[in-house]
């Protein structure tokens, strides 16, 4: 008789567009063998978040999605609407995403008698609340796990120091579907006009949301202090996020018109680094960077900060040039680098390809997280304790 099939819930709330998650999150979705792992993926949705846009990515990759609509950031109709859910799809496993999801699973793992894995993305938010109330709550909160997952050694040093046992905790870092991302040196050309560039202009470019912990005003000052040595650099930003006048009015003031140009939300991200000479990751807190493991695959020579997980996927010098987080006068010289030495920039853009079509492909991950789920179902008979109460610290 053929063993019945693991079925999972992925649980996330999130606001817009969202980010590296749920890319990993859906295509997992897609990806994961159906004889094995009956995934279902769904996600809160505020009501009055106008900007949400997973159902369609969703959609389009084909995954068993629900959303749940909440009135409000505490409506209890979404505790009803899990329970009905988790039975109706027969779930073994809830697995969580964030600080609201993480509290929500392990309440639902205890009523319903399912077993909750958590996965720490990183706690990336900037206000006050977020820092000294929530991530705080959600540390202790996962300390009930009975595993979880954290994309990057740091993030489970986090865990670890908050009171979680490091046996409970298993690193995965993220991958990508390398046969996706692939650089096509015939789209070049083409890639520069779309994006109003010139041959002869040497191009950084970075993508992420537009929010503090990014620094996407480092990387606008590190380009400016460029502009001497290299009078044809123009530096590219795609994405959007509460910075973006901030970031507007900064680049107003220290680069010329037009070499520093905020390109808004790009749904794919593959043409613009096909216009690239060289990817720049400036943030100051990172999990495992997705955007860093798309310019791995797309062969765009990588400068970062050794945020997060960074260093880990891109080893420093062999897959790309790191610098500490928050060191203009580092991130510049690092690009200055980047585009003054082209063969051995070119040679780490080809090992970091490499990279990611072994250790860091996504077959790699979702393997290494179905052995997690089948370890996950072995502890069903070790109920979690909601052991969440007192002081959060």
């Amino acid at each position: 008789m053929t063993p019945r099939a693991v079925h999972i819930l992925e649980l996330r709330s999130v606001v817009g567009a969202g980010g590296g998650p749920e890319k990993t999150i859906l295509l997992g979705a897609q990806r994961s063998d159906p004889r094995k792992f009956r995934v279902t993926v769904c996600y809160l949705r505020d009501a009055r978040d106008q900007g949400f846009a997973v159902r369609e990515r969703a959609e389009a990759l084909g995954v068993d999605y629900v959303e749940i609509v909440e009135r409000t950031s505490f409506d209890v109709r979404v505790w009803r609407a899990l329970r009905r859910l988790v039975r109706a799809r027969g779930i073994d496993i809830i697995h969580a995403h964030d600080y609201k999801t993480d509290l929500l699973a392990l309440m639902i793992a205890r009523a319903e008698g399912i077993v909750p894995v958590a996965t720490a993305h990183g706690w990336t938010g900037h206000s006050r609340r977020e820092r000294w109330v929530y991530y705080p709550c959600d540390k202790r909160v996962i300390r009930a796990f009975p595993i979880a997952v954290a994309v990057s050694s740091q993030i489970k040093s986090d865990l670890v120091r908050a009171g979680m046992p490091a046996s409970r905790v298993r690193v995965i870092l993220n991958g990508i579907d390398h046969t996706a991302f692939r650089r096509d040196r015939t789209r070049e050309t083409a890639a520069r006009r779309e994006l109003q560039l010139d041959d002869a202009d040497l191009v950084i470019g970075s993508a992420g949301r537009l929010e503090p912990q990014k620094r996407f005003d480092l990387l606008i000052r590190a380009g400016a202090t460029l502009r001497d040595r290299h009078p044809r650099l123009r530096l590219l930003i795609a994405g959007e996020g509460s910075m973006r006048p901030e970031l507007e009015r900064l680049a107003g003031e220290v680069m010329p018109a037009g070499a520093c140009r905020l390109l808004g939300h790009r749904s794919d991200i593959r043409p613009l680094h096909h216009a690239l000479d060289v990817f720049v990751q400036s943030s100051d807190y990172e999990g495992t960077p997705n955007a860093v493991l798309e310019a791995m695959a797309l062969e765009t020579p990588i400068v970062a900060t050794a945020a997060g997980g960074t260093a880990e996927i891109a080893e420093p010098a062999t897959h790309g040039l790191i610098t500490p987080t928050g060191d203009l006068q580092a991130l510049a010289s690092a690009i200055d680098r980047a585009l003054s030495e082209p063969g051995e920039t070119a040679a780490r853009a080809r090992r970091a390809r490499l990279r990611v079509e072994t250790t860091l492909s996504f077959a790699a991950r979702m393997s290494a997280l179905e052995a997690i789920y089948e370890e996950a179902i072995g502890t069903r008979a070790r109920r979690p304790a909601l052991a969440v109460a007192g002081r959060c610290a």
